[in-house]
């Protein structure tokens, strides 16, 4: 089988801590896309350890970790940072920012068509692509999906201060966040 069809991919990783504290040992392992997997240990194992090296957020091993390109990784930490200048809706509309964008410059469009002046031919073109990729980004209904999520993992109130929350909250709005994000590899620490 060859590497392409894997979505990750670690060969004889190690990593150690200083002074000499090994918590990876020459870890070999690849993931299909679609797997669910469980990493298991007791505290102080290198299990997170593992998953940010995995997530692309430490760089400080020996061998070789690579997630196949065209593909995105997301992780969720033990104690994910919020943005405490956002409010909940805030904090999880940062999951969307791409898509959020398209249909902001989708309505910008939009309003060009009531320009006089405006160049009409440009407008359809520009109109037509950024219809295109809301489509495959299945972002037309994008307030309801954001809706659906907040409500499914009960967030609190979207106008919630986040430095109010508990720690089990701010974990499920990291999580209604990410999720939202749409990774293809979701690590879950």
């Amino acid at each position: 089988m060859s590497q392409a069809q894997f979505i990750f991919t670690m060969r004889k990783v190690s990593r150690f801590y200083p002074p000499d504290r090994e918590v990876l040992k020459d870890i070999t392992l690849a993931f299909y896309p679609g797997a669910k997997i469980g990493v298991i240990g007791p505290n102080g194992s290198g299990k997170s350890s593992l998953l940010r090296i995995m997530a692309g957020l430490d760089d400080e091993f020996t061998g070789d970790a690579k997630l196949t390109q065209g593909f995105t990784v997301g992780l969720l930490e033990q104690e994910p940072q919020l943005d405490e200048a956002k409010d909940v809706l805030g904090n999880v509309m940062d999951g969307v920012g791409e898509t959020a964008t398209l249909l902001a410059r989708y309505d910008e469009v939009m309003a060009g068509w009531a320009d006089p002046d405006a160049d009409y031919e440009k407008l359809g073109a520009q109109q037509a692509e950024l219809e295109a990729k809301i489509e495959a980004a299945g972002a037309w209904d994008l307030q309801r999906t954001i809706e659906i999520a907040m409500d499914a993992l009960r967030l609190p109130p979207g106008d919630a201060d986040v430095s109010t929350l508990s720690g089990g909250e701010r974990r499920r709005v990291a999580l209604c966040r990410l999720l939202l994000s749409r990774p293809d590899l979701l690590l879950l620490d």
